[in-house]
């Protein structure tokens, strides 16, 4: 069995007196993709903010076998290869292409690395379109280059865990499924990933494993093939017109 990377023990969130997330346990292994799919308000950006230590949290997250809440700040965690691509995408829009890939390789550059120059060969490799377009504004990207931009600005920092937050959202369904290949495209290249996804059956055809997160806890979690022939998932998530509930 392959090593876990990262994992949460009772992990709760609260936004005051409201708990966002309940006693979330999460397991992710090297070199796997694991998915969190839910309806909107379910908690999964919030997961993803404070597994990246965005936000406090209550419980035990451990990442590479040391705890990291309360321990580690956004900056350590980005150093040891943990990177998040936020739903926004927050790319700097007069910036160009190729400076806001180089931006991802801020960290990096900080503590002594000079070879940004072949990593930005590498990410242009992965995305032919970034290259086409490296002079180009950021600003005047469509909605799946942005993406595309996101991705390869957080492959800059050269990450062991991935995490990207609704990387579908808002783009048409073949550029979907291409930003999807280029998921596990990653996985081949050795990068594990937490996908965090609305759109269910795309998300669980890719991952190895999977977590319905409903109402801030886990409502259902198992093999991602399983999940997509749970008639509970089907019926909430992967049929037409579904409640977005899974009865316990």
């Amino acid at each position: 069995m392959k090593p876990v990377i990262m994992e949460t023990s009772g992990l709760c969130v609260n936004y005051g007196r409201v708990e966002a997330i309940h006693n979330v346990n999460i397991r992710i292994r090297e070199g796997e993709i694991v998915t969190v799919i839910g309806p909107n308000g379910a908690g999964k950006t919030t997961l993803l903010s404070a597994l990246m230590g965005l936000l406090p949290a209550r419980g035990e997250v451990k990442y590479q076998g040391h705890s990291t809440l309360g321990a580690m700040s956004v900056d350590a965690l980005v150093a040891k290869g943990l990177v998040l691509v936020p739903e926004k995408r927050e790319l700097f829009g007069s910036m160009s292409v190729a400076d806001n890939l180089l931006l991802g390789a801020f960290a990096r550059h900080r503590r002594g690395d000079r070879d940004h120059a072949k990593t930005m060969d590498e990410v242009y490799a992965i995305f032919p379109r970034l290259a086409e377009r490296h002079k180009q504004e950021a600003g005047t990207l469509s909605g799946g280059e942005r993406q595309m931009l996101a991705m390869g600005r957080a492959l800059m920092a050269k990450p062991t865990l991935l995490m990207l937050d609704e990387p579908s959202l808002g783009l048409a369904p073949l550029i979907v499924k291409e930003i999807l290949r280029i998921v596990v495209q990653l996985k081949s290249m050795g990068v594990s990933i937490l996908l965090v996804e609305q759109n269910a059956r795309a998300a669980l055809q890719v991952a190895d494993y999977g977590y319905v997160l409903e109402n801030g806890s886990v409502a259902v979690e198992n093999e991602a093939k399983a999940l997509l022939h749970d008639p509970r998932v089907i019926e909430s998530y992967l049929g037409l017109g579904g409640s977005h509930s899974i009865a316990a």
